[in-house]
Order: C-alpha cells, then sequence, then structure tokens
C-alpha cells in the first residue's frame, strides 16, 4: 500500500529518512509478525539479527497470479513525481518503436493482403508524470489487429491508447511493404514490385493529421552527361554513354481524402517521374527502358518539381514534402534535393542521417 503524505513530491532530508527509519525500527520492535507482514515484509529485516531468506533458484513452474498479488506489484512509471529524473518537463512522443505484427490492408481493386508491419505507438507525457506504461500502447493495438486496417481503424486505435495512458498528444506510424503488379515495356511479363510504405497518424494541439509516406525508386539520366555524350558522338565520332543512377524519392503527403490509396500515390508517382526500375526484364524490355531514360533525363532539381506539379494536382493531397536522392555513378557522393509545400513538413534542421535513410538494397 503505498501512503502519499501531503509533501510527497519533495525530496526528504537524510535527518527526515533516518527519522523514518528509526520509528519504523521501533514500531517493528513492538509488532507482532502479522501486523510486520501485513505492512511490509521487508520491515521486519530492519530489526537487529533478522536477516532476508535465501532466495529461490528454482523457477516456480505452478506459480499463478492473484488478483491481491498483482494488486502488491511495484509500478514505478506510475509513481509520484519525486521519482522523476532530470528536468520536469514535457516530453513531446514517449512509446515502443519497431514493434511487429501481421496487418491486413485493403488493396484498391482485390481482396486484402496480410503484410508484416512495424509499429511505432508514442503519446505525450506532461511534466509533472514520471513515465508510461509502454505496454498498454501494445495492448490497445492488439486489440484491433485482427481487422483490415485503414485511416479509421489507425484512428480508434489512437483514440483507445491515448485515453487509457491520459495523454493529450499521440502518434501511431505503420512501416510496411506493399506488393503491386507491374507489367515490363515490351515484352508482355509482369512481376511484383514492392513499395517502402508508411501510414502515420498524428494528433499533436488537437489537430489530427493523416500522413502517408511512399519511397519510388526510379533511374535518373544526367541530362548534362547525355549532352557531352552526343557531343562526343557528332563532333569527334567517338562513342560515349551518358551516365545513370538508381534514385529513391521519398513522397510524403497529407492525406484529405480516405479514397486516396497506396496505388494511387503509386502512378502519382509514376506520372511524375515515367523511369520507375523494372521488375521483369528481356532484352527488348531493356532496349525500351533506355529509349525511356534517353527521353526523360532528368537532374535531382527536376524530379523534384515533377513531383510536386503532379501532387499539387490532386485534391485528395493537401501539405507534402519530396525528398529526391540521385546516387551518383559519375561522384562518389549522391545528389539531393528536399522541396516542401505546405507548413506539415516544413522544419530547419533535418536528421543529419535524413538522406542517407533513402539507400534503397532492393
Amino acid at each position: 500500500m503505498n501512503i502519499h503524505t501531503p509533501d510527497i513530491d519533495r525530496k526528504p532530508s537524510r535527518d527526515e529518512a533516518e527519522a523514518a527509519l528509526a520509528l519504523l525500527r521501533q514500531w517493528a520492535r513492538s509488532s507482532s509478525d502479522d501486523e510486520i507482514a501485513t505492512l511490509e515484509p521487508s520491515v521486519g529485516y530492519l530489526l537487529p539479527g533478522q536477516a532476508a531468506p535465501a532466495l529461490s533458484r528454482t523457477y516456480p513452474q505452478d506459480f499463478s497470479v492473484s488478483a491481491a498479488y498483482k494488486d502488491s506489484l511495484p509500478d514505478l512509471q506510475n509513481g509520484p513525481a519525486s521519482l522523476i529524473r532530470g528536468e520536469r518537463q514535457r516530453i513531446q512522443h514517449v512509446g515502443i518503436s519497431n514493434f511487429r505484427l501481421p496487418i491486413r490492408y485493403q488493396t484498391r481493386d482485390a481482396a486484402p493482403v496480410l503484410l508484416e508491419t512495424s509499429v511505432t505507438g508514442t503519446v505525450s507525457l506532461e511534466a509533472g508524470k514520471k513515465g508510461i506504461n509502454m505496454s498498454r500502447i501494445m495492448r490497445s493495438f492488439y486489440a484491433h489487429a485482427g481487422r483490415t486496417f485503414g485511416f479509421a481503424v489507425i484512428e480508434a486505435a489512437l483514440e483507445d491508447y491515448k485515453a487509457d495512458l491520459g495523454s493529450f498528444d499521440a502518434r501511431i506510424q505503420m512501416r510496411f511493404s506493399y506488393p503491386m503488379q507491374v507489367s515490363s515495356l515490351r515484352s508482355g511479363l509482369t512481376g511484383w514490385q514492392y513499395y517502402e510504405v508508411a501510414f502515420e497518424l498524428v494528433e499533436a494541439a488537437g489537430v489530427r493529421k493523416k500522413l502517408v509516406h511512399l519511397d519510388y525508386v526510379y533511374s535518373s539520366t544526367c541530362p548534362c552527361s547525355l549532352e557531352l555524350s552526343e557531343h562526343a558522338r557528332n563532333t569527334r565520332g567517338q562513342l560515349a554513354t551518358p551516365h545513370s543512377q538508381r534514385s529513391v524519392a521519398r513522397i510524403s503527403v497529407e492525406v484529405l481524402d480516405d479514397t486516396l490509396t497506396v496505388e494511387d500515390l503509386v502512378e502519382i508517382a509514376r506520372a511524375g517521374v515515367v523511369t520507375e526500375t523494372q521488375v521483369m526484364v528481356k532484352r527488348e524490355d531493356e532496349q525500351a527502358f533506355a529509349e525511356l531514360n534517353a527521353a526523360n533525363p532528368i537532374f535531382v532539381e527536376d524530379a523534384a518539381r515533377l513531383f510536386c506539379a503532379v501532387l499539387k494536382r490532386d485534391p485528395r493531397i493537401g501539405d507534402f514534402r519530396v525528398l529526391a536522392s540521385h546516387q551518383e555513378s559519375l561522384h562518389s557522393h549522391d545528389a539531393v534535393s528536399l522541396l516542401t509545400e505546405g507548413p506539415t513538413f516544413a522544419q530547419d534542421s533535418l536528421d543529419p542521417r535524413l538522406f542517407q535513410s533513402l539507400f534503397h538494397v532492393g
């Protein structure tokens, strides 16, 4: 049983602690074993000659937890503010990251698909609270895990654990690889392309936003290199090839209309930059891809603006951000760009490893 005094949030002095210890010993000397056990069994060890019993080293297979025993378990995370270490400062987000489970998602044109999903769940923590019970986030989320997920289900899960933990702000982010069948350029073959996707629901200061993040992988042929190669051919009869490289754009959008699907966002990205990497390729497809790249050479600045143009045209999309990285075959460094529309993704400082996270490993 926890006894809270009016000044429980004040750290007692050493003199006060010594006086309390002496009072406990005085009480224990005049109390029965039952009285001591009822208050706190360890108080008995404060008496002279009383040593703690030897601890068992055998796992108790048959031990079962009663309601009374469960109520007696310590819960430091919900302890008084006196247990806070460091500055009593509000924490914007605290929780768990990368707990994984299979989740069903509704596809646009077919049955739901079951995908391994990495979930991050956080809540705000007020300055006077010690901490949160992290497992409550998982338990609240698992209560919805059997449903087919969309933003409506994510909102229900967020509402549950926000209420359970008594927090004002909260966030859920769900990351997964989303499969889509794509056709080759000329041979008629089809294959599965996997897209790194994240759904994110953020509530801060009473404002809730639905966000989708998509990593779109494409080929970028350098316009300058293409022109220089043609110059060598035309002026000196010299065979030359322009340099191209695998490139990644992370497109993050604020969803204004839940009818926007992953498939829709992929098609929007394809409309902006048409040179998406291929899955199934025969010789005629490889030739077609070379022609497609030659017809659409782009600098990293071009890529950001091309994506911007198609995103701005879709009324289902509010604020957005485009991060692009052209992982150069000419240089030992990458060419990068960042474009934002609206306040949601605007920021002065960037994670030092932000662009490194765009590396595509297949």
